[in-house]
């Protein structure tokens, strides 16, 4: 299985550009993909990501979700 979070802009859109800090591969696991989430979230809204949505494979998981405290 992979984990993967889609980056979305503020009109719920996914992000044109992406902030370095993104990770553009799958995770292992969905508590991998949590942790990175957590790590990067301020990097990640300095850099134009609005909310992100977590999928995995082909499944919709949860979000979106605000990266805003």
């Amino acid at each position: 299985m992979n984990w993967m979070w889609v980056y979305l802009d503020a009109n719920g859109q996914p992000c044109a550009v992406l902030p370095p800090t993104a990770a553009t591969t799958a995770f292992p696991s969905q508590g991998d993909a949590e942790t990175y989430i957590g790590q990067t979230w301020r990097e990640l809204v300095d850099g134009g990501v609005d909310a992100v949505t977590l999928y995995q494979d082909d499944r919709l998981v949860y979000g979106p979700m605000s990266l805003h405290p």
